[in-house]
């Protein structure tokens, strides 16, 4: 978790590397057997020319990110606002990134806003938008 909370502070990053494998068992856990995930034969027909990730597996790289960064208090207030740019694919690596924008003092609660980009090894963004998380009061903060 981060000791201090501060405008413009790096996330620390998360990098997964994406294979049929894990996209096979994210279906599995999520119930999602679309054929654009799961059956290449299907996938290879399509205009995407291949089987894609799940966007919440990709998703969850993300809020893996946030609740490094912010523990316990991501888990029961965190909220996303992001956009789905392309799509991930078995061999791409992702890297999950994320700096603070803002704290604000809402009824004596900070509430942090996070930018975050996902992105492939190519550059490509996967995912772009924001998070917020409200902090425990206690929770140290700075301006700096």
């Amino acid at each position: 978790m981060l000791s201090e909370i501060c405008v413009d502070k790096t996330l620390s990053p998360v990098v997964k590397h994406i294979t049929q494998e894990k996209i096979n068992s994210y279906a599995e856990a999520s119930g999602d057997f679309n054929p654009i995930h799961v059956d290449e034969a299907f996938a290879t027909q399509t205009p995407l020319g291949g089987t894609i990730a799940h966007g919440m597996l990709i998703l969850a790289y993300a809020s893996e990110m946030m609740t490094q960064s912010f523990g316990r208090n991501w888990n029961s207030t965190g909220k996303f606002s992001i956009r789905f740019k392309v799509p991930a694919r078995p061999g791409d690596t992702i890297t999950t990134t994320g700096k603070i924008d803002s704290v604000e003092d809402k009824e004596s609660t900070p509430s942090v806003n996070c930018s975050i980009e996902c992105h492939n090894q190519k550059g490509e963004t996967i995912i772009m938008g924001g998070a917020t998380v409200k902090l425990s009061p206690q929770k140290r903060m700075s301006n700096a």
